[in-house]
């Protein structure tokens, strides 16, 4: 039996040995390095290394050039020769500071940042892990780069270079998220992610409508979450964490399991995270008109105005939520792979604070303003094939099926009837793409997509008294939206240092909606659209040294009406009413940016970015007449008539820069700012202040890391917005807002200090703690309807197999 084994092991030595399977891993601490790119033109390859660091090259076999990448270490470029003489292990060396990294959403496919004419922030699971972000939204924000609002604690809002909502796309694993219903106002729909399960994200700053269609107009915010991990044995490959956290400010309970089986040819993933929030408690130190002095209760069939015991904890806020992912991979060979994920999110109801804190006659207005559970899942299969010759190098086919379910449920005080809207949307996709090397400087990128969205709208009044529901009026009329689209984009690399890139994108849109006219006397009953969409962009990057670059694009986006814009029926705010508009065009933005890195002898390294947008025919909100009347009935009120229409111009410019240096010792800095400014045509051709330009933020970190040990002090910071350099919808707001000297509502700005610390215990356990906040300010980020958490302890234990 022993010599059976020798052999055995022999025979294995052998095969691997015949295969030129290489191990790639960490210079200083010999770690094997997962998910390694190794790519070459001649012959066309592109491997990742598998979850042991180890990749087989023997498709390289003859390969001049062989790029070696991964974020956080220095590229390597070697001979296919070189690469198997080096013997089982290829070590890569960190990077002390690089202008190259890989991306995919710039073109769907991985590729190096140096050939990318735009901005783009990557932010890695390790990244993640370290800054402990309880939802989806925060990752985005503690990353410096994007600004979060938030109108109650189940939201998150983000903000890119003054778009937001419905002009800037949400994509998770390629596939787009965003639907027919999203809308300018606020949207939370960034939550339905689960942080734990998000293995990279990406943004991409500008308009990205060449590759993603409409809404792409500030930018795109790419999640790509959790693959199955294949063995490179016969043994099945067995990995997964569990995390548990707690934090003060909110008495946040997570807890999280995540495991991944892998076989050569087949993989499997589960990820289960459940999270329960309680009401959140603000700062000790900052405006008192931010405090919660009083919030109503349901008592003995009665509405009561309770005064707050503790006026700094804000009620109610809290809410709960469970994420599910499950991902099923079969790789037959090394020129197929199929990956099916389902994944799925739900929440339980919760406050929608900001509008509990409008008053009327001295009393708040509302007894009740609830989100119902936020439901979200998708579908989502991917088949990737890798071609040698013919039309394509690399091809991709998504299938999707995404299901969405949002409902409102309000009340007036002392009032017994409780209003209720539901809406579900199912949402289908399927998309087409390719690349193709051309030659060693042409590449070509392109592809095809379509969607369709089915939007069904409810709506109950229910008497709480007498339990009595009848018909309400429903929110958006009975709804489909379609897109359908062709994109072509070639990339020249004109010689080693210069890389020019143009596209261009048709898109054609349909839109049919039917106006249920029982509650409201609309002059027609239904509403079509059906146009067309031309958007393109062209770029270079020049690099004069390894060490600097630069770059300059230009680039247009659309945003195509969608059933919210043309369809909706809500309250605006008191007494303003949104009716149906459907008379509308899409949206139009033209954008202009260079961009210069410079990375000095490896130790500093300095990034800017200045941009122009314009917005022509900018959908807004206006005063507007139904069959001739400025005002009408609703909800028992007067309300001023409004509508969404093509009515404004609008225009947004600023900076972004951004700073590291790796000091000795282990120790680092880095630091983020971004301006920006943006006014908006009114009625009278004025201008007013961009409602979602947000004033200048940033953060600095300084950090120290050592070998199991990781220590960061941050610091946030916000500018303040005057009372005339807010938005003119914003004026009226007075219940969001603190109060100026002259009695006027102002944003004021704020900072935050916070720590956080990482220790690795074992090599499978390890331990996050930090302090967020610690000078324990009471702030309101700009725009945002709930007041940001004050002193935060956090704590989490997280065990990895």
């Amino acid at each position: 039996m022993k010599k059976y084994i020798i052999l055995w092991a022999l025979l294995g030595a052998y095969a691997e040995s015949y295969a030129q399977v290489i191990a790639i891993k960490d210079r200083e601490d010999s770690r094997p390095l997962e998910r390694v790119t190794l790519s070459s033109q001649e012959p066309t390859v592109l491997l990742l290394s598998g979850a042991k660091g180890k990749v087989d090259i023997t498709a390289f076999k003859g390969a001049d050039r062989i790029e070696i990448r991964s974020v956080g270490y220095q590229t390597q470029t070697v001979s296919y020769d070189e690469l198997a003489k080096s013997g089982l292990s290829l070590y890569l060396k960190p990077a002390s500071l690089s202008l190259d990294q890989v991306v995919v959403t710039a073109n769907r496919w991985n590729q190096s940042s140096r050939d990318v004419p735009v901005k783009i922030t990557t932010i890695s699971a390790k990244e993640v892990a370290f800054q402990n972000p309880q939802t989806a939204a925060d990752l985005l924000g503690q990353s410096g780069e994007v600004f979060i609002q938030k109108s109650q604690q189940g939201g998150g809002s983000p903000m890119i270079r003054g778009f937001s909502t419905n002009r800037l796309l949400i994509t998770v694993d390629g596939v787009r998220m965003n639907t027919a219903i999203f809308r300018s106002g606020n949207l939370q729909n960034v939550i339905s992610l689960d942080p734990f399960s998000i293995e990279n994200t990406e943004v991409v700053f500008g308009p990205g409508s060449v590759m993603y269609g409409s809404d792409a107009i500030g930018g795109v915010m790419s999640f790509y979450t959790l693959m199955p991990k294949l063995s490179d044995s016969a043994k099945p490959l067995v990995s997964g964490s569990a995390v548990g956290r707690y934090s003060s400010a909110n008495s946040e309970l997570t807890g999280h399991a995540d495991v991944s089986v892998g076989w050569k040819k087949w993989g499997i993933a589960t990820s289960i995270s459940h999270n329960n929030f309680g009401d959140l408690r603000m700062g000790s130190h900052g405006p008192d008109e931010y405090l919660r002095k009083e919030y109503v209760e349901r008592i003995d069939s009665e509405d009561r105005v309770i005064q707050n015991q503790d006026q700094r904890v804000q009620r109610p806020t809290g809410y709960s939520q469970i994420n599910l992912l499950q991902k099923i991979r079969f790789k037959p060979n090394g020129r197929w792979d199929f990956n099916y994920g389902f994944q799925y999110s739900t929440t339980s109801n919760y406050a929608r604070y900001d509008r509990l804190l409008r008053y009327r006659r001295n009393l708040p207005r509302s007894a009740e303003w609830n989100y119902g559970p936020q439901e979200w899942m998708m579908n989502n299969l991917t088949i990737t094939n890798t071609a040698s010759g013919g039309l394509y190098d690399q091809m991709s086919i998504r299938l999707a099926h995404q299901f969405f379910e949002e409902s409102r449920i309000d009340r007036d005080l002392n009032d017994s009837e409780r209003r209720t809207t539901l809406e579900k949307v199912n949402a289908f996709s399927a998309s087409i793409d390719f690349n193709k090397q051309l030659n060693d400087k042409q590449k070509l990128f392109y592809g095809l997509e379509a969607v369709y969205d089915d939007v069904v709208s409810t709506a109950t009044n229910l008497d709480i008294v007498t339990n009595v529901s009848v018909p309400g009026a429903p929110r958006y009329p009975k709804s489909n939206w379609a897109s359908y689209a062709a994109y072509l984009t070639y990339q020249l690399k004109a010689s080693d240092n210069l890389t020019f890139q143009a596209g261009a994108r048709y898109n054609q849109f349909v839109l049919n909606s039917t106006f249920e006219t029982t509650f409201y006397p609309f002059p027609f009953t239904t509403a079509k659209l059906n146009n067309g969409a031309l958007t393109g962009s062209a770029g270079l990057v020049y690099h004069p040294a390894s060490t600097w670059s630069l770059s300059a694009n230009l680039s247009t986006g659309f945003r195509s009406p969608n059933v919210d814009d043309v369809g909706k029926v809500f309250e605006s705010e008191p007494g303003s009413v949104v009716i149906p508009n459907p008379n509308l065009k899409a949206e139009y933005a033209y954008n202009a940016e260079v961009g210069v890195a410079k990375v000095f002898g490896n130790r500093v390294k300095v990034d800017l970015t200045a941009y122009y947008t314009y917005l022509d025919n900018a959908l807004v909100r206006r005063n507007f007449t139904l069959n001739g009347q400025d005002s009408i009935q609703y909800n028992g009120e007067l309300s001023q008539v409004q509508a969404i229409q093509n009515a404004a111009k609008a225009t947004v410019y600023g900076i972004q820069a951004g700073l590291e240096i790796k000091l000795p010792a282990g120790f680092g800095l880095s630091s983020h700012f971004t301006y920006q400014k943006g006014d908006e045509e009114l009625d009278d051709g004025t201008t007013s202040p961009l409602r979602h330009a947000a004033p200048w933020f940033g953060i600095t970190r300084l950090s120290y890391t050592a070998k199991k040990l990781r220590l960061e002090l941050y610091g946030m910071y916000n500018d303040k917005v005057a009372n005339s350099e807010l938005a003119q919808e914003e004026q009226g707001k007075d219940y969001m807002y603190a109060i100026d000297a002259d009695g006027k509502p102002y944003s004021p700005g704020w900072y935050t200090l916070n720590f956080k610390a990482h220790y690795q215990l074992t090599d499978l356990l390890s331990i996050n703690a930090g302090v967020e906040n610690f000078t324990d300010q009471r702030y309101r980020p700009y725009s945002s309807g709930i007041v940001a958490p004050g002193r935060n302890v956090i704590v989490s234990l997280r065990a990895r197999f």
